[in-house]
């Protein structure tokens, strides 16, 4: 979700000895029914690659995922208690969870149908870009944009 050419990113804090302390995005993190079903679908149907998945104990696990080259992942966390798994699929009350940047709307758009992905819109353009929205496997809403130039 990195943007090609654009400024570098990061807040800057105050800390100790006057120099300031960078702090950025890495890790968003996203509740799911089953670890293997997301990986399978951010994968397979984003092209996402698998970053980290390394058993926890007592059947968790720590899973990341994120598009190659991206400087923020998602951290896939099995929803387990139920105020958990009533978000799951509604992170954000019907809104836009994630805004993916792709610089070929339409091969990335092609890929995502031939994988099963459920766009909710056509193609529209907008003066930010060409863009969709879409669902996850659980129903959040993604947008898949490619910037205007």
């Amino acid at each position: 979700m990195t943007i090609e050419g654009a400024p570098e990113r990061g807040a800057t804090v105050a800390s100790a000895g006057g120099r300031g302390a960078r702090i950025d995005i890495a890790r968003v993190s996203l509740a799911v029914r089953d670890y293997d079903e997301a990986i399978a679908f951010y994968t397979a149907a984003l092209g996402f690659e698998v970053i980290e998945d390394e058993p926890r104990g007592a059947g968790k696990r720590w899973v990341v995922v994120a598009p190659p080259r991206s400087a923020v992942a998602l951290v896939l966390a099995k929803a387990v208690t139920p105020e958990q798994q009533a978000r799951v699929g509604d992170h954000t009350g019907g809104r836009v969870l994630l805004f993916l940047h792709t610089d070929d709307f339409d091969a990335a758009h092609a890929h995502m149908r031939s994988a099963g992905v459920r766009f909710i819109e056509e193609p529209r353009r907008e003066p930010h870009g060409k863009v969709a929205i879409f669902l996850d496997l659980y129903g959040n809403r993604l947008e898949l944009i490619e910037p205007a130039a």
